[in-house]
């Protein structure tokens, strides 16, 4: 039975969270109420403002001030930015708000990492300290000050409110009509805490439109939802809680397989925990009657590392490509500038994932890969026409190999973790056991199996998942209620016992 404090408060060893039966109790509750205002568009506006502020202090506590902050600052720079002629004046107020969406996310997610850089380098024992439990402690609280917890999805939320007085600096998009459609588009709260991240120009002119669900788009949207739940729990969380994290926590008590598969297993991993996300968000949000953007199109069939980055976290990377590319330059100022600006923007996509020195090598591999594919691509136009089967699975299986191995420095955590996982894949190679392998399989096929569905799933032709949504949507309302009502108890019994957040929570 839950309690009051469980149901209204915020917990910071319970957020709230889609894979949570308590989230499918306040989705119920709130849609129930939507149901009585979605007509008239301002009450329905206003009415998802509130339950996704409520959300946000559900997930990351008191932080919902910075976002309120954020929110603020940006709408009337924006509107401010929209009204002037003044060029100084408009760059002015674009600074402003570039530095504090920049100050206050470098601040939380930075501020740690570059201290412990300078005390490493110069041997002193300096500390960050939180200037909010700062202030807090001064009305009688009693935070740790130097404690500083990252805000939830405060990269996210960042990067939207960026694009909006980015782009009305542009001169490419005009401003909401007032701070509560504003408010409302960066708080929607199912892409709020971990995308994907939307435009402005892509969900304002949405807020103001009549609600409209129809019978294709509600069952595409229930279809995304169970989706997302299966990926989120049944696959990414029971392997990384059995067997993903025991081999990156220790990679050396396990064998040189195990290690190798431990890769691939984050690899599936990671996609079905953001992927999953991101479909509960987009079924969410459409059920709501709001159109988000699809954030991933099986990124493990890339046939290049460019290809990769079209289909992986898609709104991040155009996002990168537009607001950080395309200002550095872009590919206009010639072959060594673009080499330098390609490599930048991978490097801060990076160190916007986390701030760890693994993180920035995570982001140069990528950005050396892009380079030189770049490169090949210039010298042997003709490969990127090639549409041989062979071609294409050997330069695929290449590709997810390569993001595989980039994978480890994203999830190890440390850079020592990551050489004694090398090693350790190394000596499978130097001294292949096929009994050891056996019976490896033998002690952990439960995860294994699980891993394998997993990729099974995500390879899956395009057309099949097509006629599955469709079929789907077609089938009777009582088979579909039994069709929910099975994957919920499926994930139900996979569950483990321990909430496991979603991994780009930490972002």
């Amino acid at each position: 039975m839950l309690t009051f404090r469980e149901i209204f408060l915020y917990s910071d060893k319970n957020p709230l969270i889609f894979s949570q039966y308590l989230f499918l109790f306040w989705f119920t509750i709130s849609f129930i109420v939507f149901s009585f205002i979605y007509k008239k568009p301002t009450w329905r506006n206003t009415y998802l403002l509130a339950f996704s502020l409520f959300f946000y202090y559900k997930s990351g506590g008191l932080y919902f001030w910075l976002l309120i902050l954020s929110t603020v600052v940006d709408y009337y720079c924006g509107k401010a930015i929209y009204k002037s002629d003044k060029q100084n004046f408009r760059r002015l107020l674009l600074v402003v708000s570039l530095v504090l969406n920049l100050g206050l996310l470098a601040f939380f997610k930075y501020s740690g990492y570059f201290v412990g850089l300078i005390n490493d380098w110069f041997g002193t024992e300096l500390k960050a300290i939180n200037f909010l439990a700062a202030f807090a402690n001064g009305f009688g609280s009693h935070f740790d000050i130097y404690e500083i917890i990252l805000p939830v999805g405060i990269s996210f939320y960042t990067f939207q409110t960026l694009s909006y007085t980015i782009d009305i600096y542009r001169r490419e998009l005009e401003p909401a009509k007032n701070i509560v459609d504003f408010g409302f588009f960066v708080t929607f709260f199912p892409q709020l805490v971990a995308g994907p991240i939307v435009r402005a120009a892509d969900f304002l002119p949405q807020i103001y439109k009549k609600y409209s669900l129809t019978r294709e788009q509600l069952g595409a949207a229930i279809f995304l939802i169970l989706c997302g739940l299966f990926k989120k729990v049944v696959i990414s969380d029971y392997i990384s809680v059995n067997f993903v994290d025991r081999v990156f926590d220790e990679p050396l008590k396990y064998s040189g397989f195990n290690n190798l598969m431990a890769i691939y297993g984050y690899s599936i991993q990671i996609y079905c925990d953001f992927s999953g996300y991101s479909d509960m968000a987009i079924g969410l949000a459409a059920l709501l009657g709001f159109h988000l953007p699809p954030n991933f199109k099986s990124p493990y069939k890339s046939v290049s590392i460019t290809d990769f980055w079209r289909r992986w976290h898609i709104s991040l990377s155009s996002w990168l490509r537009d607001y950080l590319y395309i200002s550095l330059g872009g590919n206009r100022k010639g072959k060594i500038r673009t080499y330098i600006n390609l490599m930048l923007t991978m490097l801060l996509g990076g160190l916007w994932h986390g701030a760890a020195t693994r993180f920035v090598i995570w982001g140069g591999l990528h950005g050396v890969a892009l380079a030189i594919h770049k490169v090949w691509m210039q010298l042997f136009p003709g490969l990127a026409k090639k549409n041989d089967w062979w071609y294409k699975l050997l330069v695929g299986i290449f590709t997810f190999h390569f993001v595989a191995f980039c994978w480890i420095y994203f999830r190890a955590d440390s850079l020592v973790i990551v050489r004694n996982m090398l090693s350790q894949v190394g000596t499978l190679f130097t001294h292949f056991d096929g009994a050891e392998v056996t019976t490896r399989i033998q002690a952990m096929w439960k995860p294994m199996a699980v891993i394998v569905l997993g990729f099974i799933i995500h390879f899956l032709p395009k057309s099949w998942k097509d006629e599955s949504r469709e079929w789907f949507t077609y089938t009777p309302q009582v088979a579909k209620v039994l069709i929910v009502t099975a994957v919920i108890f499926v994930c139900y019994q996979m569950k483990s016992a321990d909430v496991q957040p979603f991994i780009y929570f930490q972002f």
